[in-house]
């Protein structure tokens, strides 16, 4: 039985947060001790992870800037007691900890990356200064896995060891995510959308990686020229920043064609609600969870070829360059010229392309065979 401890700051809903919850769900209870470490309290998915079998979640309790010294005893502590034979930190500062803990209990050190080419003049020095920090103490953990191919080559151009690195797509729960016209249809009426109207929808967070401008600005384009399709956005984020959104989405002449549904509970309504899923986002991507399932619903996507989106639609989707609204607009129009029944068939060959190549159970046996290679 392997003792591992999963090191994360906190248990939003974000993508990384999701992936974590189904990797433990389906880890083999015979050969791994899991226990989940949390910096912060609280968090949308606490309760699914308190709620698998066999499974410790400990949070730290950190409040504020200045709740390190406590939480950090309350930490060596229950290393102590716990003696893992691995700590795998799962982005940011939880990989900085997972080293330092390691270290001190001479346990094997796995760290985690989700990011590609990320544009720190868009979050301040602070996050500059973490990345290039974390840059020059990456030769020291045991392992690291990053989500994306992009990923792995952005961090070893800017010193991370490439012979550490190895890449473990996302998975995607495809019982969960699966064609459901009803679930879609119904959410579609909830948001004032009828059948015959045609929904294009972006599915991030409010944040400057996603891009939501390029997004509003093909909208706008497309929006001149056919009446018949609406767009939504999903997704929390800043609210200054949504607030310069939707200042510049009624400049563009958007209106009531263009929905800002926020979070969402259920992510399989959202996704089967939509005609085209996209993904609009201009730096940063690793490895898109939206985009995956949407793909697992049967959704046709377009993409922006930002980290490994491209690789991830494949043959299925189009994918555009980033930054670019008329290219976006173009990809739209590409295929919204398709029969409906050709869409349907792109989208029932994204559902096969996600069955066969990034489901749950390919995420959690590449997982397991690369931590236990490691002990």
């Amino acid at each position: 039985m392997i003792r591992i401890v999963f090191l994360i700051s906190a248990l939003s809903r974000g993508g990384a947060e999701r992936q974590l919850t189904l990797l433990i769900k389906g880890m083999d209870r015979s050969r791994f001790d899991v226990t989940v470490v949390t910096v912060y309290d609280g968090g949308a998915l606490r309760a699914e992870i308190e709620g698998i079998e066999e499974v410790r979640i400990l949070s730290l309790g950190k409040e504020g800037l200045f709740g390190y010294p406590s939480s950090l005893w309350r930490m060596a502590r229950f290393m102590r007691q716990v003696k893992p034979q691995i700590i795998h930190g799962y982005m940011d500062v939880a990989n900085e900890l997972a080293l330092l803990f390691g270290k001190l209990i001479r346990a094997r050190v796995v760290w985690g990356l989700r990011a590609s080419n990320v544009d720190f003049s868009q979050y301040g020095r602070t996050a500059a200064q973490h990345f290039h920090m974390a840059a020059r103490v990456s030769r020291y953990p045991d392992l690291i896995i990053a989500n994306s191919y992009a990923g792995k080559q952005y961090h070893a151009a800017h010193g991370y060891p490439a012979n550490k690195i190895v890449v473990i797509p996302n998975g995607f729960d495809i019982e969960r995510f699966r064609p459901d016209h009803a679930a879609g249809r119904s959410l579609r009426l909830a948001w004032g959308i009828s059948d015959d109207v045609v929904l294009i929808g972006l599915v991030a967070r409010i944040d400057p990686m996603k891009d939501h401008p390029t997004f509003l600005r093909a909208a706008a384009l497309l929006a001149s020229e056919r009446d018949d399709i609406r767009f939504v956005c999903v997704g929390g984020g800043r609210e200054s920043y949504r607030d310069y959104l939707v200042r510049l989405a009624n400049e563009l002449g958007l209106g009531a064609r263009l929905l800002w549904a926020g979070e969402q509970g259920d992510m399989t309504n959202v996704q089967n609600a939509l005609d085209i899923a996209t993904s609009s986002t201009a730096f940063g991507e690793g490895f898109s969870n939206a985009i995956g399932e949407a793909m697992a619903c049967g959704i046709p996507c377009v993409v922006t070829d930002v980290g490994d989106s491209a690789l991830l639609v494949n043959s299925t989707g189009v994918v555009v360059p980033p930054c670019d609204h008329e290219a976006l607009a173009a990809a739209w129009r590409t295929l919204l010229s398709l029969p409906k029944t050709d869409r349907v068939q792109l989208g029932h060959a994204a559902r096969i392309r996600i069955t066969n190549e990034f489901s749950v159970q390919q995420l959690v046996r590449r997982t397991e065979d690369t931590l236990l290679h490691l002990v």
